[in-house]
């Protein structure tokens, strides 16, 4: 997934709200048999002593921390903490770590406990420092995944353009979800690994630099989000939230704006589930304190016209040149509005809408993103190349070996694209992974020829498919061909302008 928690497409609600078990599962089954599994270091304990199974007043062991959360209790800061620092220190067991992932998935956790996990897992590593005078203007993003989400591409270097410092850990694809740097890494020589005196350098130079997250920040995350992938327990809102939330704290932050998405080819499958979750992010993020705010934004089709990661990749580029689709801009201009507002370089969110659109269309932005690729490992001559005025993109950029068009089945106006089938079918393609480290084919992706509200003839182009040596079967050419819906609305007489952010929180900054 892009900058995003890895979860299934059902978002389960599992914040605040207790669950009593049934008899199959109120049972020791949530427990496991090694009771002699206790905290730690900081609480001058060995995990090997035969006596450390008796609870005292700084003693505290993991099978009863299970049994609390597992019968509705809630836990304490100092529990919290103790046990993410056993998750770190490798002093408890990946079942009973489970146990407890699977107890918190059941009861959820309150916001006391979301705020204590979110703080102790963004303590359990690196945390970044910055120069006394970059502080109030570092700022990033994050979204929770979609189809064709390449908001990062444009809008990190469009807020260096506007003064901003932006440190952006992003994430690799998962599923039908594209992933930040495997969409820079089509960009031959491109270097997502960096070390924190790589990052400061490039900050200090550009202004911004998307990365991966490096092996020091917030270790915690990467054991619990492992064995959440295993254990079923992926779509707990408060460990989804720890999990982002986290991450972002260890950037050491001002503000941070959170694009939640809602629709078919989102986490969130309507509306309300994903309010939920954008109002316990922005909670967890001003409990950090960091500046945060949410933009609730469809995801029922594609966000601009290329689905993939090379194609992608253009289409970032084009938009830099003052070419962009409208919906992709309109998440550029309101996230950037946002933090531009956030950080006081601004005073409304017009006017950071007008400066972020300036910084893309008048070219800005794309110098900052030529000069983030050259300081990240790409060669001058490409960067420029990739940059110049209608640039030959496919001499630097991989091209797929074969292009196939598929045609509109009948007269009418273009009612529907579901992104989600459109994502799945190129995932299956090569474009995505089926699990962590797998190989992406950055070739592999899709073109949009249409857009909703347009009027068709039948017999017109409406996709172009981007593929390799894997042809597309007859199911899966029936199954993209499902994807597209042509209709005779009256009601639609032109080409409409989609509107994909429904809503801001906090709701001061609409």
């Amino acid at each position: 997934m892009e900058e995003s928690d890895k979860q299934p497409d059902n978002l389960t609600k599992r914040s605040n709200t207790t669950r009593k078990t049934d008899s199959s599962t109120d049972t020791e089954d949530l427990l496991v048999p090694d009771m002699q599994t206790h905290f730690m270091k900081d609480h001058g304990v060995d995990a090997t002593s035969q006596t450390a199974n008796i609870r005292t007043a700084d003693m505290i062991t993991i099978p009863d921390l299970i049994r609390k959360k597992r019968d509705g209790g809630q836990l304490s800061d100092d529990e919290i903490k103790a046990f993410i620092q056993a998750v770190k220190e490798k002093t408890i067991q990946d079942s009973q770590t489970g146990a407890m992932l699977m107890a918190i998935w059941l009861n959820g956790m309150v916001s006391a406990e979301i705020k204590a996990l979110t703080r102790e897992m963004m303590s359990s590593g690196e945390v970044m420092e910055w120069p006394d005078e970059w502080k109030n203007f570092m700022v990033d993003k994050h979204s929770t995944g979609g189809v064709g989400d390449k908001v990062s591409l444009v809008l990190a270097p469009a807020l260096a353009a506007c003064g901003c410092k932006v440190p952006m850990i992003s994430g690799r694809g998962l599923a039908h979800t594209g992933g930040t740097l495997d969409k820079l890494e089509s960009i031959p020589g491109f270097k997502v690994e960096q070390s924190r005196e790589q990052i400061l350098e490039i900050l200090d130079s550009v202004g911004c630099c998307i990365v991966g997250q490096t092996e020091t920040l917030v270790p915690a995350d990467r054991v619990l989000y492992a064995l959440r992938d295993i254990t079923g327990t992926v779509d707990s809102l408060p460990l989804v939230t720890g999990s982002i939330i986290s991450k972002k704290g260890a950037e050491s932050l001002f503000a941070l704006v959170l694009d939640v998405k809602f629709g078919r080819a989102a986490i969130c499958k309507d509306f309300e589930s994903a309010t939920e979750l954008a109002q316990m992010l922005v909670e967890a993020g001003n409990g950090l304190g960091i500046r945060t705010a949410a933009v609730l934004s469809g995801m029922n089709s594609t966000i601009g016209q290329c689905v993939g990661n090379s194609v992608e990749v253009i289409e970032s580029l084009e938009t830099l040149k003052g070419n962009g689709p409208d919906d992709l801009m309109e998440l550029v201009t309101t996230q950037g509005g946002l933090l531009l507002v956030m950080t006081g370089l601004v005073s409304d969110l017009s006017e950071g809408r007008k400066q972020i659109s300036e910084a893309v269309v008048g070219g800005a932005a794309l110098s900052k993103f030529q000069a983030m690729m050259e300081a990240q490992g790409v060669n001058s001559d490409t960067a420029q190349r990739l940059c110049s005025t209608n640039a030959d993109y496919y001499s630097v950029l991989r091209k797929a070996k074969h292009q196939l068009e598929l045609k509109a089945p009948a007269d009418g106006i273009i009612l529907e694209i579901d992104g989600l089938v459109l994502a799945q079918v190129l995932h299956r393609l090569g474009a995505g992974r089926s699990k962590a480290g797998e190989p992406v084919n950055h070739s592999v992706g899709a073109v949009l020829l249409v857009s909703i509200g347009q009027r068709v003839t039948k017999g017109d182009p409406w996709l172009r498919l981007h593929y390799e040596d894997l042809a597309l079967t007859p199911d899966q050419r029936n199954h993209l061909e499902s994807a597209l819906t042509v209709g005779a609305d009256k009601k639609i007489q032109t080409q409409q302008k989609r509107t994909l952010v429904e809503k801001i929180l906090p709701e001061k900054y609409q």
